[in-house]
């Protein structure tokens, strides 16, 4: 897949070991950028965009312990990746300091070629995958700042008519009023009357009724705007909130000059009442949408970054393709949510995505009701999914032709029961320790969702059960539906 190349540094005294690398690491189609010192290392940073760090420990002049140090006092560094590199034995000591210099990993000598290229690979992945969400924030904030500066504009030139004293009024948005300030007579526009929802037949324009109609939060403020002219000043604008009878709040701005006799005493106050609840709701919506734009982009570094650091594996193949299915499958359930504008995801849609990559030829029967899944909900449970595909996959009944898959589901009170049947398959063994994807899928069904999850390693095949709250009223009372035979069951099965 073609891709936008990053930077690697290669730092190392001796160059020998760096056209090692360099032939190690060439396969990986990256830019890789020489240092043979520390200090020359530091002139490559300030000059030029790096996504990862590969340095060795012992340097002289500046080591690779005092040059991360340095690395990582710069805010431009601060979240580089680095992986150190020893041809010594090092102690628990010199990794925990290495750690606390920045360092993500440590690679031994002789180096293993398949070793290094993988844990490159992954934070090259990574850094080009934070820079691609990095460049979709700005691209948003762009878009919000221009649909801002609209609104601006828009109000400079609504502004400016006011001073104008056009009173051209647009039907239903704007209103005119009159207030006799010596006889205390008022007078409306339909326009005025239209904003605050009531009918000049039957609303008598007087202090007391006006009042009732504003927002009590924004009373005493125009009652100041009220006492400013009796202090001297002539024109007053500011917004408030009305609440009109049938309950609406709607959003206004007021523009209000005075009119004064030849003694400078106020005879008169005329203005202006434009209805902009819809301006005020867009910027609502625009800073919801900027502040879930960055939440959500978090989230998603989040989860790729635990699934980076906890995913473990024998053999370097076994550790990439992990890594690769489940952030491949955490892209899926992010296709199928931003299609739905993140409003959730249909569960038969998520287990249809992971059962996408299998030719299986009708091992696999599905029964059960269209269940729609919170986002948060949605993430965690195809996460789940993955694991226990990819587990039948290797070692269940989809290892062979002769296995059988079902899953049926249901939901009652807001609690979503799936059940895992497998037959046909391989002779299974209970295992005698969880491994990775067990351990996974019981934290995040049970941690993170507030579920339950048991597991029946019977010799025709897996049986597994999840209980999913769908709501957090339900996530609440779930545990109470488990008694105690049901959670002894739990502890044989897992072991």
């Amino acid at each position: 897949m073609d891709h936008e190349k990053v930077n690697i540094l290669l730092v190392d005294d001796q160059p020998a070991k760096l056209l090692a690398y360099e032939v190690i690491l060439k396969e990986l189609g990256e830019n890789l950028v020489i240092a043979s010192s520390g200090r020359e290392a530091l002139e490559v940073l300030l000059k030029t965009e790096i996504a990862v760090i590969l340095v060795d420990v012992c340097m002289p002049e500046l080591d690779g312990f005092e040059l991360a140090a340095m690395i990582r006092e710069h805010p431009r560094f601060q979240k580089t990746a680095m992986i150190f590199i020893s041809a010594i034995q090092v102690s628990d000591i010199d990794r925990l300091r290495g750690y606390e210099m920045g360092a993500v990993d440590y690679v031994p000598v002789p180096v293993v070629p398949e070793v290094l290229r993988a844990k490159i690979k992954v934070f090259a992945e990574l850094y080009r995958k934070t820079r691609e969400l990095e460049r979709l924030n700005r691209e948003l904030e762009d878009r919000v700042r221009a649909r801002t500066a609209e609104l601006e504009n828009s109000t400079t030139k609504l502004r400016e008519s006011e001073q104008r004293r056009s009173m051209a009024i647009a039907a239903g948005k704007m209103g005119s009023w009159d207030w006799d300030w010596i006889s205390g007579d008022w007078m409306w526009d339909e326009g005025q009357y239209r904003i605050f929802g009531v009918s000049p037949d039957s609303f008598a324009v007087n202090p007391a009724n006006v009042q009732a109609l504003l927002h009590p939060d924004d009373v005493e403020q125009l009652r100041k705007a009220v006492a400013e002219f009796n202090k001297g000043t002539r024109a007053y604008e500011t917004e408030f909130r009305i609440l009109r009878p049938d309950g609406e709040v709607r959003w206004c701005v007021g523009t209000a000059a005075a009119t004064v006799d030849d003694s400078s005493r106020v005879v008169r106050v005329s203005g202006v009442t434009v209805d902009i609840t819809e301006r005020k709701r867009a910027e609502e919506r625009q800073n919801l949408l900027a502040r879930e734009v960055d939440h959500r982009a978090k989230n998603a570094l989040a989860l790729a970054q635990s699934i980076v650091r906890l995913t473990r594996a024998d053999e370097v193949k076994a550790y990439v393709n992990a890594v690769e299915g489940r952030i491949n499958a955490l892209a899926r359930v992010h296709t199928i949510l931003s299609l739905s504008s993140w409003q959730g995801a249909e569960l038969s849609r998520l287990i249809d995505e992971e059962l996408a990559p299998y030719s299986l030829g009708g091992q696999i029967v599905l029964a059960g009701p269209e269940v729609q899944l919170m986002p948060t909900t949605a993430q965690t449970l195809a996460l789940a999914l993955h694991e226990l595909f990819t587990n039948s996959a290797k070692y269940g009944a989809l290892s062979t032709r002769s296995g059988r898959l079902a899953i049926g589901w249901q939901v009652e009170d807001e609690l979503l029961t799936l059940n895992w049947d497998e037959t046909g398959g391989p002779l299974v063994m209970p295992p005698k320790s969880r491994g990775f994807g067990t351990r996974s899928l019981l934290a995040s069904v049970e941690s993170q969702l507030g579920g339950q999850a048991q597991f029946n390693w019977r010799a025709e095949g897996l049986l597994c059960r999840l209980e999913v709250p769908l709501t957090r009223k339900a996530a609440a009372t779930a545990p109470g539906k488990f008694d105690a035979a049901s959670a002894a069951e739990l502890q044989r099965a897992s072991g």
